[in-house]
């Protein structure tokens, strides 16, 4: 478990608790304001609730306001439905129905069952469905929707730093893939999130030439502090005009079992 603290002045911190999943991912976002964003939820297994769970009492979080589920494959997804029943959840986020299941021919669900799970939970609280360009209301933050449901953002992000800038020399070095993986990576939720002059950006398993739209020739995004590693620093994702458009000072990665 690690804990980043961004703040400006006369705020009270922004804490984010990146948990230790086995070979998943799960990090715990709590506002100034108090008002906390999950951002997916690990393996199945109680080895990642369990941890989820302690730091969500560590940090004295009683509820979550927003859980985003950034697509749904099992090391994100996979603790979701026991998570539900030890805290409540008042906005389920996601990029909308699987492209994996479970009813298409020769797709199928990681976690079996989840759709019909999934929405017999957000039927009882929130749903969001979200689109690049889309914000989440988080008091005091500003978080912003770049990428969802293999769309991505088209134009750049007004006042960022660095965004609309060319980015010729990265692009120059970056070729698109011909990538073979499961379709649901190419459908994950991003998020950029700013409080002040701190900016951070997290967008789950988002694929090789998505991040090329994002970076190409212009970069949209602008520059962050803080990177969570795409797609668990997989080669199928990370592509260098991201990275180096994104110029962070810190980059944490969740790793992957699942290669």
């Amino acid at each position: 478990m690690v804990v980043v603290v961004g703040t400006v002045a006369a705020q009270q911190p922004l804490t984010i608790y990146v948990i230790d999943t086995e070979g998943g991912k799960a990090t715990l976002w709590i506002a100034p304001s108090g008002q906390t964003v999950l951002i997916d939820s690990g393996s199945p297994g109680t080895r990642d609730l369990d941890r989820l769970m302690e730091a969500i009492s560590a940090a004295g979080v009683t509820r979550i306001d927003h859980l985003i589920s950034t697509h749904y494959h099992v090391d994100h997804v996979g603790g979701l439905q026991e998570l539900v029943k030890r805290i409540p959840v008042g906005t389920f986020v996601d990029h909308g129905p699987t492209v994996e299941g479970p009813a298409a021919p020769n797709l199928r669900e990681q976690v079996p069952g989840f759709q019909a799970a999934y929405a017999e939970l957000w039927a009882r609280a929130k749903h969001l469905v979200v689109k690049p360009g889309d914000t989440i209301p988080v008091a005091g933050l500003d978080w912003r929707i770049i990428a969802s449901a293999g769309a991505t953002l088209k134009a750049p992000i007004a006042g960022a730093p660095g965004a609309g800038q060319p980015n010729r020399a990265a692009c120059a070095q970056t070729q698109p893939k011909d990538i073979t993986t499961d379709p649901e990576n190419g459908q994950s939720v991003g998020s950029l999130i700013t409080l002040g002059r701190f900016r951070a950006a997290d967008f789950g398993d988002l694929l090789w030439n998505k991040e090329i739209a994002l970076m190409c020739p212009d970069n949209l995004l602008g520059t962050v502090a803080l990177f969570m590693v795409t797609h668990h620093g997989l080669n199928a994702s990370n592509a260098p005009a991201m990275v180096h458009g994104l110029r962070p000072r810190v980059a944490i990665m969740q790793r992957s079992v699942m290669v």
